[in-house]
């Protein structure tokens, strides 16, 4: 079963989304960003969602990391929790 590893970033605006995602490809540290920034209780553990299998995150979530390309940052993607920077640390088939 597919497996797979992310890091996110999780906000109310896309436009601080973009901002940060700025910051991070200028080389801010994704981990420091997320312990600043995320609304999410994972941003005290740099952004770390642990492992999780297809289907156990939501829709527009589980489509980014079981598709996009390991190791880059993705987004902003909109959720029903706001908008999101996410890193796939892993991903296994």
């Amino acid at each position: 079963m597919a497996k797979a590893a992310a890091r996110h970033i999780l906000v109310k605006t896309e436009k601080q989304c973009l901002d940060l995602k700025k910051q991070i490809e200028g080389g801010a540290d994704f981990g420091d960003i997320a312990k600043r920034y995320s609304e999410c209780p994972s941003g005290k553990k740099g952004g770390a969602l642990g492992e999780f299998g297809p289907g156990e995150m939501v829709k527009e979530f589980n489509d980014v990391v079981f598709s996009a390309q390991v190791g880059a940052t993705h987004g902003p993607v909109k959720t029903q929790f706001g908008y999101h920077l996410i890193q796939i640390t892993s991903r296994k088939d």
